[in-house]
This record gives structure tokens, sequence and C-alpha cells, in this order.
């Protein structure tokens, strides 16, 4: 049995993921108009709702599910990726047009605030102030970590370690409020959305369209300075230039001869042994340690 297959199968999981999804498309929906119509556009983009996941994983097995959760930290990520696609001019999300692609910038923009409101809404409907204070405090990382990137575009001589605090408040932050709001281990889902990352960066440099629904390069493309591109820039002149705005052409292969691919996992895996590192005691410690290599060995 593979890693995804040993968290696929755990107990309760597909029926909790089913009430995701409900309450997904009941929160898009809440709001009759435009940016509920433009929000169900980015629900049916679907995805690998690894996050409302990590929540159900984290938390006590003979508990009520964290279905509020689970729907609120996936809000919070699609309302990113809403953006991040309008920020970079991404044209593709998933192998399908991206939101503002489909439906232009004002209403993608405005989308992406709703996805925003609603996933605070939900959590405030529970009537719990200190989950809202901690999804709260997930969202203004994502916010340092978006103006970090930008700061950090087409800069070659960004550093590893201000590259992986980008990867801690972009995708670790959230990552970390999933389990937390789950009742689970905080510090595990951070190092878990960091390994997660670090891979995600190294796809983008291997990866093809049809597996990971972007195009091969787009870092590259965008002058954003992931952990193999800056590797290899610090061997190969060619891929300093390119990731400082120069020609591209032909450097993802040069990137790949540089030996950054394998030096990029390589940190990935020992992120996934470091938060593996924090399961003592887990009550679903066998299918959260899959997914720490779940994430690391995938393909999409």
């Amino acid at each position: 049995m593979s890693a995804l297959d040993t968290v696929r199968a755990a107990s309760g999981l597909d029926g909790y993921l089913a009430e995701i999804e409900e309450g997904l498309a009941e929160a898009v929906s809440r709001y009759p108009g435009l940016v509920a119509e433009v929000g169900a556009s980015a629900l049916s983009a679907g995805g690998k709702r690894l996050r409302p996941a990590l929540a159900f994983l984290s938390s006590p097995p003979e508990g009520v599910p964290p279905v509020a959760a689970g729907v609120a930290v996936e809000l919070v990520h699609m309302a990113t990726l809403v953006h991040d696609d309008l920020i970079d001019g991404a044209a593709l999300r998933r192998g399908r047009a991206s939101v503002w692609t489909e439906h232009g910038e004002v209403a993608a923009r405005a989308a992406g605030d709703y996805l925003f409101a609603r996933a605070f809404s939900v959590l405030a409907d529970e009537g719990d102030a200190g989950a809202v204070s901690v999804l709260a405090e997930s969202a203004l990382a994502l916010a340092r970590g978006e103006a970090m990137q930008r700061q950090q575009r087409y800069d070659p001589d960004t550093t590893i370690d201000e590259y992986l605090e980008r990867c801690a408040l972009k995708t670790g932050k959230l990552f970390e409020a999933a389990c937390v709001l789950g009742g689970g281990v905080g510090e595990y889902g951070r190092l878990l959305g960091v390994a997660f990352q670090i891979a995600d960066d190294v796809l983008d440099c291997t990866g093809e369209t049809i597996e990971t629904g972007k195009v091969p390069g787009t870092d590259l493309r965008d002058g954003t300075p992931t952990l193999p591109l800056l590797l290899a820039a610090r061997e190969d002149g060619v891929v300093r230039d390119a990731l400082a705005g120069g020609p591209n052409e032909g450097v993802l292969v040069r990137v790949a001869a540089s030996g950054a691919l394998e030096q990029s996992r390589e940190l990935a895996l020992h992120y996934a042994v470091q938060a593996r590192a924090c399961l003592d005691g887990a009550p679903r410690r066998e299918e959260l340690e899959a997914l720490t290599r779940a994430v690391v060995e995938r393909s999409t």
C-alpha cells in the first residue's frame, strides 16, 4: 500500500470529505450574486482537500469531526489561489482556465475577498473565538508571505533561509492552522507545509502540465526564487541570469543537470522527517506519518 493509499484508508475520512464538499458549496452559495457565481467556479475546479484532511486526521477519532474547521481552511486556501493566479497572471489552474481568465480581474479580486470572508463566517457561526483567532493569524501570515514573494521576485540573491521563511508563511501556516483547529499539533502542520511547498517547487521544474495542471517553469518565468532555482543559480550563471529576468529557454534542463532538484528533494524529506518527530501520542499517527511521505512523493 502506498503512503497516499494509507491516508485515504483512514476510517471516516471519505464521509468527512463528502461533508466538506457540501459545506463548501453551502458557504459559497450563501449570498447569491456575481461573487458567489465566480466563487462556485473556483470550487468546481476541485482540489486535493489536503487542509481539511489534515484537520480531520488531527482530530480525536472519538470526537465530532471538525467540519467547520475543514471548510474554513479550504475556503482560505481557495481565496489565496484565486488571488495568486490574478497577481501572477496565471492562465491555468488545475488544467483549466483560472478564475480571472474566465471571469475578469475585478470579479476574481472580489470573489477572492468573498471566499476569505465566508471562511471567517463559517468559524464565527461555531461561536469559538479562539478558532477565529487561529485562522486570522494564518491569514495574516499568508499576506506577509505574499508580500515577501513580491519583494524577492527576480532576485537570485534571495537566501535559502528567506525562501524557507516564505514557505512557512505562505504554506506552512495554513497547514498549521488546519492541525490546530482539528485539535492536533501545529508544529507538525507547519513542517509538513514547508515540505509540501518544496516538493511543489520541484514539480514546477519537472512536472508535465497534464499532471500538475500548470505549465512547467512558471516560477522561473515569473521570477519567483524557489529552492531548486536558487540552488542551481549558485552553480550556473545562465540559470542565475534567467532567474533575474533574462532569457529562460532551455534553463530547466540546466537546473536538472545542476543537481538542484535532488538537493531540494532531500530538504523536503528532511522537513518531512522533522514533522514525523512531532507525532508522539497522536491518535492517527500512522496516517499522519504516511501523509509526510505522500506530500514529498507526489507527482501532482
